[in-house]
């Protein structure tokens, strides 16, 4: 019996796999390791031998907005299979990470104050969709906004020959543009709320609430958990600047550097060189400057000699979930092209 469907019905598989991650188990932020993982195949189409993208999230953020069915808002995942349909992008399997935090969420990092997000990733996940639907390992893509996009970058240069093609969608590099104003910020939050960072996180975790500079005190906080990570710290990681001054620890900050992508680049050139696809974009006016951090980036990889393809597009950091209507065609094309 054949069912009609309405305009709003997928007409791919949509599945949520659940993952009892051992990788993300007794992780110190008390978030779950039960995770439930998004996986979507095309209409008419087997997933075996598939390429296969890896969307990942961005800060505060979680898959699910891009399987938004709101009639006015349709979320990336419906337009990508509408294009599918009316062949204007080959057809993929897409993957959507669920790596969200407490602290809102992970940059697809191991660490010892957040949890090993990054070996979730490559080490469960991973396997995991070759397991149950068998996409073609050498046709793999990893992209993101914003966080997300640091992290396709941050996996891609750490795991070579993982993935072939590599999207980054206003993704966060040179730290000292895309978080220096943050950090000030996020300390004007602190202020307020006496100067300790520990109240305001016990404030938050109590209301979840983050008016004003809220957003920016999370975020210095979310991020040194990431990037200067210390178990003998009193809050599980070390503060990049000081309080009071805003003045950077150099020691401290010397450790987020090892993983800005405009650094980590010239240790991991041979990575990116390997790749089918290298794409950079950010918006001509991104709130957090990352347009011109990505300028300093792109200057840095035709130092070394590194292919890529470098976009501008007409936007700021804000509802980019469009972008992947450019973006996702542009990345599976490089598959072909070569």
């Amino acid at each position: 019996m054949s069912y009609n469907r309405t305009p709003l019905s997928m007409q791919g598989r949509l599945e949520m796999r659940p993952i009892d991650s051992q990788a993300l188990k007794d992780n110190p932020l008390g978030d779950p390791h039960l995770r439930e993982l998004p996986v979507y195949v095309p209409p008419g189409a087997k997933s075996e031998g598939l390429p296969c993208v890896f969307i990942l999230s961005a800060f505060t953020g979680m898959p699910f907005p891009l399987m938004e069915r709101h009639p006015w808002k349709l979320g990336a995942l419906w337009k990508y299979e509408q294009a599918v349909l009316e062949g204007k992008v080959a057809p993929a399997v897409i993957v959507m990470p669920d790596t969200f935090t407490r602290l809102g969420g992970s940059q697809f990092v191991n660490s010892s104050a957040v949890g090993r997000y990054e070996d979730h990733v490559i080490e469960e996940i991973l396997p995991f969709v070759q397991e149950h639907y068998a996409p073609d390992t050498h046709r793999r893509i990893v992209v993101g906004k914003s966080s997300g996009g640091f992290g396709a970058l941050h996996l891609a240069m750490h795991h070579p020959g993982t993935f072939q093609v590599v999207g980054s969608i206003a993704g966060d590099c040179h730290f000292e543009y895309g978080y220096g104003s943050e950090m000030l910020a996020g300390l004007r939050e602190i202020e307020k709320q006496g100067g300790d960072p520990a109240v305001f996180l016990k404030n938050f975790f109590e209301t979840q609430k983050l008016d004003g500079d809220g957003h920016a005190a999370l975020n210095l906080l979310a991020m040194a958990a990431c990037y200067s990570p210390n178990p003998d710290a009193e809050l599980g990681f070390d503060l990049p600047i000081d309080l009071h001054t805003g003045v950077h620890d150099a020691e401290v900050w010397r450790r987020w550097l090892t993983f800005d992508p405009v650094v980590a680049c010239a240790e991991h050139c041979e990575a990116l060189r390997g790749l089918k696809g290298l794409y950079l974009e950010a918006g001509k006016r991104d709130e957090f400057h990352l347009q011109f951090s990505l300028r300093i980036l792109v200057q840095r990889l035709k130092q070394l000699e590194v292919p890529h393809e470098h976009v501008e597009f007409d936007g700021g950091h804000f509802g980019m979930d469009s972008r992947f209507e450019t973006v996702l065609p542009r990345l599976l094309g490089y598959l072909v092209a070569q």
